[in-house]
């Protein structure tokens, strides 16, 4: 497809890697001549230096025949204003990233009236992702699928479960949970494992199942499943805030702690349930008297990766807390993952997920749709759910008869809201809405999972 990207920031350029992997004709916009050149010199796009709002640009662009605008600038008003001229002056589907909470809460009229095909708040999106996290606070990372019905956890394999030595068969025929061990992590190597592929302690094992299921499985190797109680959170900004008015509401008491007096006494009338303290998050004591010791969760999204790294390794060290660590930059993502630094958040990664799961979607939006998309395994893998309309080559056959792809699970069928994991005599049927799990990039229909003939 032909997709216009408007803003070569953090996201921009995340989204123009990945979307360039799936091999989609790209052309990026932004003011600042050396973000374009380095992405041109790494990508093969096309770049263009100037204002997206402007109508000689885009047309330059070739915004008549695109089929996406992605507007993803460091502006609001900017990145709306991009998406309705876009509108006006071709049939393109329009993506605004929109961060600012006055908007959030007139997201729909500004959808509607504006005619934008998809608005995405990445900070909005990472506080939901946060907040599933101290709900379940034993995995390291919770992605839902099937309007929750579903759901995808990433736990480390701990010596006091006595897991270490099984196969996955072993492990399901012991603990009889309905849940499918979709993905392991060890080292550098990445694992979608069969059967009899064989655990070993400290893996990083992701699972699949009902939060009901799930639960049950935890409980049987013995893991701590109830959300926590509190939460100090260091970093008032915009992701902090919409973190904790999302705690408050799930009743955890939250502690706030931010520098900007003015921001200060902003956050207090915004969230008047929130104990907010003026203060600086990396000192010491004030962390100690503010409760770091007997917190239940500690989560640090400061604008500097360094100090979020650093805060978490210290509260590692003094408390039980669960830590979630916001980190913008993956230059040294290698050295991040090794540290040890409970659930890392990436807010780019969560926005162009989402983004791509719209343009993959688009593609075919006849036989099945994506719904659902995230990367998973370090990045490693894709978990995808799709809506099957209709008869196809995957369609009422059983699973065991299915020649499918190298590297890939079908991980979950929902049937009319009823979920079921999958075994090999089990069928796909139009109406059903289907998880995969995979190596192979760039699924766009459900077809896509069989080997070529």
């Amino acid at each position: 497809m032909n997709i216009i990207i408007i803003g070569c920031g953090k996201v921009g350029s995340t989204l123009a890697e990945e979307l360039c992997e799936e091999d989609h004709e790209l052309t990026v916009i932004d003011k600042n001549p050396q973000k374009i050149q380095e992405l041109c010199e790494n990508l093969d796009i096309m770049g263009i230096c100037g204002n997206g709002s402007s109508i000689q640009v885009l047309s330059e662009a070739g915004v008549e025949e695109a089929d996406i605008l992605i507007a993803v600038t460091g502006s609001d008003e900017l990145n709306l204003l991009c998406c309705l001229i876009a509108k006006k002056v071709s049939q393109c589907h329009t993506i605004a990233r929109v961060r600012n909470p006055i908007y959030n809460k007139e997201i729909h009229f500004i959808k509607k009236q504006l005619g934008i095909s998809m608005i995405i708040n990445p900070e909005s999106a990472a506080a939901m992702e946060i907040s599933r996290l101290l709900r379940f606070p034993s995995a390291i990372k919770l992605d839902t699928f099937s309007k929750g019905r579903v759901e995808l956890l990433k736990f480390k394999l701990l010596p006091e479960f006595k897991l270490g030595g099984m196969t996955v068969a072993q492990i399901m025929d012991r603990l009889r949970c309905d849940i499918l061990v979709c993905g392991v992590e060890r080292g550098e190597q990445t694992f979608i494992p069969s059967g009899d592929f064989i655990l070993q302690d400290l893996d990083l094992v992701s699972i699949i199942a009902s939060p009901k299921n799930s639960n049950q499985f935890f409980k049987k190797i013995g893991v701590h499943t109830h959300q926590v109680k509190n939460a100090l959170i260091v970093g008032g900004g915009t992701l902090g805030y919409y973190l904790a008015a999302l705690l408050s509401d799930m009743k955890i008491r939250v502690t706030l702690i931010e520098s900007n007096r003015e921001r200060c006494e902003e956050l207090s009338e915004l969230l008047p349930s929130v104990t907010v303290i003026c203060g600086d998050g990396t000192d010491k004591k004030l962390l100690l008297e503010e409760g770091l010791t007997e917190a239940e969760s500690f989560v640090t999204l400061t604008n500097l990766d360094e100090e979020n790294i650093l805060l978490s390794l210290f509260a590692k060290k003094i408390s039980h807390a669960k830590l979630i660590t916001k980190v913008n930059r993956i230059a040294f993502d290698d050295i991040v993952d090794g540290l040890d630094l409970g659930s890392v958040i990436h807010p780019k990664y969560i926005t162009s997920d989402y983004i791509l799961q719209y343009v993959r979607a688009m593609k075919n939006s006849v036989g099945s749709n994506v719904e659902t998309l995230y990367h998973i395994l370090d990045g490693q893998a894709e978990a995808l759910e799709f809506a099957v309309r209709e008869k196809s080559a995957v369609t009422g056959i059983p699973l065991s008869e299915l020649k499918l792809k190298n590297n890939l699970l079908i991980a979950c069928i929902n049937r009319n809201g009823l979920i079921q994991i999958p075994r090999g005599h089990d069928t796909i049927q139009p109406g059903d809405t289907v998880i995969v799990v995979t190596t192979a990039k760039g699924l766009n229909d459900l077809s896509d999972i069989l080997q070529m003939k």
